[in-house]
């Protein structure tokens, strides 16, 4: 006889159970098909034939679907060679446009702090080459901050957290962020968002207040300055029209 009740954890007692003959083998299968009205089939063929629907429940979507970005990127990388020009030592590493793809370069490449100086990374928008010269940049400008005396912890945070609200959509006026530069120098370090419209005084000062808050900067000061100046200044000399 086979007991299919159980006592304990408050179910069935013993005397209230119903009890099935055991016989052969084969007997028990057809007991079971009656009992439980379904087709029984012999462990192995399940095994090797398991049915549509029950590979189909075991999927998690979740874990095998991908989260999409509301723009493609691409990152590029420039190391100084005084034998090339300036474009020459710009190099298009690769383009992401799903979480899970970011995640997958952001690991795998070095992190600013490891860079050598005269390296710069820079991420944007598919189609946008990262110079001043670029249609899409031409008209625009940069909020810069300045890594300087920091830990590498802290700049590497900094690129982080910007990247992640660039790619994000985090700011209000997302539509003007062209991408984001690091730029490693023996001075200082400078962190920059590209927006495409430096006459947009709205937006880019929207931009700049977010990049501060979502940041945490604090007391750290951001200039913004407009890329035609810094085509024809240099370095501390460029103008900085805006500061927060």
């Amino acid at each position: 006889m086979v007991f299919t009740g159980y006592e304990g954890f408050g179910c069935q007692r013993p005397e209230d159970s119903e009890w099935l003959p055991y016989g052969e083998h084969a007997d028990w299968e057809q007991n079971l098909t009656m009992y439980g009205d379904v087709d029984l089939m012999p462990a192995k063929e399940q095994e090797l034939h398991p049915s549509l629907n029950r590979v189909m429940s075991l999927i998690d979507y979740d874990l095998a679907m991908k989260h999409p970005l509301e723009h493609t990127w691409t990152l590029w990388h420039w190391e100084n060679d005084r034998t090339k020009s300036w474009s020459d030592m710009l190099s298009d590493v690769t383009s992401f446009n799903t979480v899970e793809d970011f995640f997958s370069v952001y690991y795998f490449i070095k992190p600013p702090s490891d860079l050598k100086v005269y390296n710069d990374y820079m991420v944007f928008k598919q189609g946008v080459r990262p110079m001043w010269e670029d249609d899409f940049n031409k008209e625009g400008g940069r909020w810069i901050m300045l890594l300087d005396k920091v830990s590498k912890t802290f700049i590497d945070k900094m690129w982080h957290d910007l990247l992640l609200c660039t790619i994000g959509e985090c700011f209000e006026y997302s539509e003007q962020i062209c991408g984001v530069v690091i730029n490693v120098r023996n001075k200082a370090n400078k962190l920059s968002l590209w927006t495409k419209d430096s006459r947009n005084v709205q937006a880019v000062l929207a931009i700049g207040n977010q990049m501060k808050q979502m940041l945490q900067l604090g007391e750290l000061e951001i200039q913004y300055q407009v890329h035609k100046d810094a085509m024809v200044q240099h370095g501390p000399n460029v103008n900085a029209i805006y500061k927060l």
